[in-house]
């Protein structure tokens, strides 16, 4: 996928989008490599590559940063950068210089979290030629608001009102949404309607696509484990692993090199003290033969 066009062409196909989250250029290389459509670098960057608690700790130079770093090591997939906290809710000049930073640091669309207050500045950057992905549901961001990282949309009236928030992100231009931590019913509602495709992440199989993290696909975290998470590769065993055989390697070539240097060690003070007894004058040696004949030549 190298464009905006392609997401809403395999929600008209009913072809499922895939989406992985990438914050560095090696990564980067990998999933150049694979079939995956779009890659989004998320502000769980924070937390993934930086230790810090939650996404709230973003900022427009870090996104930045990591951008620039996943779009050097990608060609052929559509960029997704996450605007962080508080950067799209103060002025609009701030708005548009964090969106602006992201997109040329090599994004090729920002994503940015709710409905609620979101929707002019929505509009405006998708009137400045900027495409824009919602994302509703549990929005991480507002993790202080929502008392933590829950489910939403539980009864009735969350429902009704996640569902005119995603028509409303429709409407204000957003040409996909990610939805977070719904259930699998109301993901599918919001999914059959709206025109624009949705990316679920805990929303069950129903949505348009699926997007995961990359560390958690790969396993290559374990502290962190949701419930509709699937993972596909056990990466840190296997980091693990692989880093404990190469400390044994080289404990057992330092073991052998040791071994080694004591050997040549030991036949070096042998030859040397071959050559030093050899110096010493030698009683039936031929020069000590001759010097008694010459002393009997000259008694003579």
């Amino acid at each position: 996928m190298k464009t905006i066009h392609d997401f809403s062409r395999k929600k008209m196909a009913h072809e499922k989008i895939t989406m992985i989250t990438c914050y560095d250029y090696t990564s980067a290389k990998i999933l150049e490599q694979t079939h995956i459509d779009c890659v989004l670098v998320g502000d769980t960057v924070a937390m993934l590559m930086h230790g810090y608690p939650n996404t709230t700790h973003a900022t427009v130079a870090m996104m930045s940063f990591h951008t620039k770093a996943v779009a050097r090591g990608l060609n052929n997939k559509f960029i997704i950068a996450d605007l962080p906290f508080m950067s799209y809710r103060q002025s609009q000049k701030d708005t548009m210089h964090a969106v602006q930073t992201l997109m040329q640091a090599g994004a090729s669309a920002v994503k940015l979290e709710g409905a609620e207050g979101n929707l002019n500045t929505i509009q405006y950057i998708v009137e400045s030629g900027i495409p824009v992905m919602g994302h509703m549901g549990l929005t991480p961001q507002h993790i202080h608001g929502l008392g933590g990282l829950k489910l939403q949309g539980k009864n009735d009236y969350a429902k009704k009102q996640l569902l005119q928030q995603a028509k409303q992100l429709q409407q204000a231009g957003c040409f996909a949404i990610v939805l977070e931590c719904v259930p699998t019913e109301l993901a599918k509602n919001i999914s059959e309607n709206l025109t624009i495709p949705t990316i679920g992440i805990g929303a069950g199989p129903h949505t348009d696509g699926q997007v995961l993290v990359f560390q958690d696909l790969l396993g290559l975290q374990t502290q962190f484990k949701p419930k509709f998470l699937k993972q596909y590769l056990k990466g840190e065993e296997l980091f693990v692993a692989s880093i404990n055989d190469y400390v044994k390697t080289c404990v057992g070539l330092q073991t052998y090199r040791w071994t080694r240097i004591e050997h040549r060690q030991h036949n070096a003070d042998a030859v040397a003290d071959k050559e030093q007894r050899c110096q010493k004058p030698c009683p039936n040696s031929s020069s000590q033969h001759q010097y008694n004949g010459n002393q009997r030549i000259l008694h003579k």
